[in-house]
């Protein structure tokens, strides 16, 4: 049996931009998004803080050191700039995996510069 554990999240990140002419998805900055274990293209969890919005999409790659955190295309519309959001991605694990199970958790100030890792 496998279970759906936490990978990794990003969490009380500052939403810096919302772009409804993109196709759709959300820009991190790569910082971040190495930080927390996301690659390119990867589905993410996006779950706002400010209007209690939960939604899925794929993520591109920012601008390292930027805090780019722009939601793009209909995500755009779940989102206003400034509001805070926890970015989540998830993976499968045989139920021996989960034993010794820890997820990357990236924490980051009201920039989104990284102010620690667990």
């Amino acid at each position: 049996m496998q279970r759906k554990m936490l990978k990794s999240k990003i969490h009380r990140v500052r939403v810096t931009d919302a772009n409804l002419s993109y196709e759709g998805s959300v820009t991190i900055d790569s910082l971040l998004m190495e930080a927390a274990n996301i690659v390119p293209f990867e589905q993410v969890h996006i779950y706002n803080i400010h209007n209690g919005e939960r939604f899925s999409t794929y993520v591109l790659r920012g601008e390292a050191g930027s805090g780019v955190i722009c939601l793009n295309g209909a995500a755009a519309r779940k989102v206003a700039k400034d509001d805070l959001v926890i970015i989540c991605s998830y993976i499968g694990l045989d139920d021996e995996e989960c034993q010794d199970y820890e997820a990357h958790n990236v924490y980051v100030d009201e920039n989104n510069k990284i102010t620690r890792t667990t």
